[in-house]
């Protein structure tokens, strides 16, 4: 009797032990209980979250370590079919500084559905954006404690490292579509604290994306965060403030509109040449332009822009025009993330990059992040970092080509470049002015300080637009700018 008794605690023990979840299984069910339990929680099937916040200017601030450049967001709105992998992100924003448009608010629209990625144009025109971007969103489905516990919790996924790390414990997820992230868990509340995932970021390599979670509140019988911050590595890009949550509620219509979903994918860059002055090019496409200077026995690049297609294709166009004379520099107009997106393809095909000397430790910065996730030229390609800053006027000539750098700070950037061709009376600038547009904010300050030097111009040649005569440049710079209406 006694050894049938030892035999089924034996055997109780046992199943016991069977039953007990792992170290990272034991995480997650934790966060599960304090949100409120995994069976309601894997009940979920849509989140739409409504609030307003702050947005940081990752980037694009008036110098590289700037981080005071706001848009206050009203009216935001984030739907997810949390069982269809959908998400719908619509907001306004306005601008609380100098900006291109103006300060006007400017209304956003942006979605996943499966692996389409889209924006929606306040004209309604939708347009499919890059894979990669798409990926990144549908990431960002699972940046929220709710969608994070329920795919941790589904059978197909993987958990992986778990830890404890200060007050906090850690578990590694790849979700049942492969998604990878972090979750982390206050080790005495048991509340989901942060996610983190990572991505390939163009001018920062491979980064974490990190959301933050605070004040929790009841929303359907589950607890969920009322308080939101995002970062990109040290970055705080934004701040939001949830003022309604609705669990199981209405999304609307999450489809990737049918424009997005029959996009071909985008062509590869082009890159057309047109001569501007003896020695002189014009390297034009896209958005973002280039010019091409030719000295006596090499040729220099003004401005590698956006990423490493469009530099590289800028930089193989321009060898083409002589193929005789080495491209040997590249002058960068300033420090902002669409314009020294191609600085590490540059370094790679073995220029020299020449620029403000507020830029050069960002520059540095970025030619040794790694670039694991989404290798690029230089992670290819390895060669050292050679960049020149300059601080002071500074002429470079020789018998065929006199090129003067101008340092220049305005509201748009402190850190900036402008080259100025005396015997063509050329000026290459690049944001302070766009002809042809309806607002010109940066123009005013900027031909204030041109009138300083009395410079002999002609033309104007800026690297969002064409070229424009002098004249125009003047008359527009000379229009009132718009201020903020309520």
């Amino acid at each position: 009797m006694r050894h049938t008794r030892f035999l089924a605690l034996l055997a109780a023990v046992l199943l016991a032990a069977c039953a007990q979840a792992t170290p990272e299984q034991q995480i997650v069910n934790d966060a599960a209980a304090a949100l409120g339990g995994g069976e309601r929680i894997f009940a979920v099937r849509t989140l739409v979250l409504e609030g307003e916040g702050t947005q940081y200017n990752l980037g694009q601030d008036v110098t590289p370590e700037a981080s005071g450049q706001t848009f206050t967001v009203t009216d935001a709105r984030q739907a997810i079919d949390v069982a269809g992998g959908r998400m719908r992100v619509e907001l306004t924003r306005r601008p609380n500084f100098t900006f291109f448009q103006g300060p006007q608010p400017q209304r956003q629209v942006n979605g996943v559905d499966g692996t389409v990625g889209y924006n929606v144009a306040p004209n309604g025109a939708a347009t499919r954006v890059p894979d990669a971007v798409a990926n990144d969103r549908r990431a960002g489905i699972f940046h929220h404690p709710i969608t994070a516990v329920r795919a941790a919790r589904d059978a197909m996924a993987r958990l992986a490292n778990p830890r404890t790390e200060g007050s906090e414990s850690l578990v590694d997820v790849t979700t049942a579509n492969g998604i990878t992230f972090t979750l982390a868990i206050d080790a005495t509340t048991k509340l989901p604290t942060r996610l983190m995932s990572r991505t390939d970021n163009t001018n920062l390599g491979d980064v974490v994306m990190e959301t933050r979670f605070a004040d929790y509140q009841d929303a359907g019988g589950l607890q969920s965060p009322t308080r939101l911050t995002q970062r990109v590595d040290d970055f705080t890009t934004a701040e939001y403030r949830v003022t309604k949550q609705t669990i199981d509620g209405d999304t609307g219509d999450l489809a990737a509109p049918a424009d997005a979903v029959k996009a071909s994918p985008p062509p590869p860059p082009t890159v057309a040449v047109e001569e501007l002055a003896r020695g002189i090019w014009y390297l034009a496409g896209g958005s973002h332009h280039s010019v091409l200077v030719e000295f006596a026995d090499h040729m220099t690049l003004i401005e590698s822009p956006q990423n490493d297609a469009r530099s590289l294709a800028v930089i193989a166009r321009a060898r083409e025009v002589n193929p005789n004379k080495p491209v040997t520099e590249l002058v960068n107009s300033h420090h902002h993330f669409d314009h020294s997106g191609g600085i590490r393809a540059a370094i790679a095909e073995g220029l020299t990059i020449i620029t403000h000397q507020g830029n050069v430790a960002l520059f540095e910065n970025m030619a040794k992040r790694p670039h694991t996730i989404v290798p690029d030229a230089l992670a290819k390609n390895p060669k050292p970092a050679m960049i020149k800053g300059i601080g002071q006027d500074t002429t470079l000539s020789d018998s065929s080509m006199t090129m003067q750098l101008l340092p220049y700070s305005g509201p748009h950037s402190e850190t900036m470049l402008v080259a100025y061709f005396p015997r063509e009376r050329l000026l290459v600038e690049a944001d302070v002015y766009n002809p042809g547009g309806q607002v010109f904010m940066f123009a005013g300050p900027f031909l204030e300080e041109l009138k300083k030097r009395n410079f002999r111009i002609d033309r104007i040649v800026p690297l969002h637009a064409k070229p424009a005569p002098w004249a125009q440049f003047v008359k527009e710079a000379s229009l009132p700018v718009p201020t903020a209406t309520n």
